[in-house]
């Protein structure tokens, strides 16, 4: 009989704690045989059964819950993102060695886990791995799906991880804390941060935002930020449209924030095919 999920996640954690800073006072932290992750203060956080972390130390609320992310492990596993997968992974290949990379903002972490596997599966290297997010229940779904991750419920803002820690910060589609994205990159890392181009989903603005401002997109404000936070930034354009299953279309506008709050019924089967628009923004520090 194999390991339970939250013995596996406890002993794959245990391989990396140097990476954990307790959120509380920002020391060095251990991850104990009780599967606990605890610091020499006794602040103590108990993996889950589904091999996940919880390191809040305050109540937050999410607007995302488990059928958003039910919705996106559906959309991202149907390989509409595989463009932008295969980017990220050739970036990562240049580093020619293991490395440590962290998704902020991770949701249910399909992106990450797509990510790990074609790194490793290409180079034959290894892809230590952690997501982190706000949402609980994105994290309770990454815990349950992908095993030899790291998979956190937690706040950049009272950061669990050390300084330094991180070869690569993904930020995909996400907020972010560049600060914090400074104080955890290692020396030669990268900050990846994916943003919407114009033509990003256009056919689902077309339809909830047809003939209003909100109809057209521009990131341009989003990536001077980035630009103004890091050196050496490149920017490259991942875009493809593709035919899209019609019992995908339901998931995926309700992965998207246009479709949360829509009360007029709009025309489901015109979507017949959806583009992928996006920069991929990369910057040092």
């Amino acid at each position: 009989m194999g390991l339970s999920r939250k013995v596996a996640s406890a002993n794959y954690m245990r391989e990396q704690q140097a990476i954990f800073a307790c959120p509380v006072c920002h020391e060095k932290m251990e991850v104990t045989d009780e599967c606990v992750v605890t610091c020499e203060n006794h602040h103590t956080f108990d993996i889950a059964k589904q091999g996940y972390v919880n390191f809040m130390t305050h109540a937050a609320t999410s607007m995302y819950g488990k059928d958003l992310f039910e919705a996106r492990k559906q959309i991202i596993g149907s390989g509409l993102y595989a463009p932008l997968h295969q980017a990220i992974v050739e970036l990562l290949l240049t580093f020619k060695q293991d490395i440590k990379v962290l998704d902020t903002g991770c949701g249910e972490g399909s992106h990450l886990a797509k990510i790990k596997q074609k790194f490793e599966d290409a180079i034959g290297l290894q892809m230590v791995s952690a997501g982190i997010d706000i949402a609980k229940e994105g994290i309770i779904t990454a815990g349950r799906n992908y095993e030899e991750m790291i998979w956190c419920v937690g706040d950049l803002a009272k950061s669990p991880f050390q300084k330094s820690s991180f070869d690569v910060i993904l930020n995909i589609l996400s907020p972010a804390n560049y600060k914090e994205f400074r104080r955890l990159l290692s020396p030669n890392g990268c900050v990846v941060k994916v943003v919407p181009q114009s033509g990003y989903l256009h056919q689902l603005r077309e339809l909830f935002f047809a003939d209003s401002d909100k109809e057209s997109y521009s990131n341009n404000h989003t990536v001077e930020r980035f630009k103004e936070n890091f050196s050496n930034v490149t920017v490259q354009r991942i875009t493809q449209t593709v035919a899209i299953n019609e019992e995908l279309v339901p998931m995926l506008l309700h992965m998207t924030p246009m479709g949360w709050h829509q009360v007029a019924a709009i025309d489901q089967t015109r979507v017949k095919e959806i583009t992928i628009d996006l920069d991929i923004l990369i910057g040092k520090v």
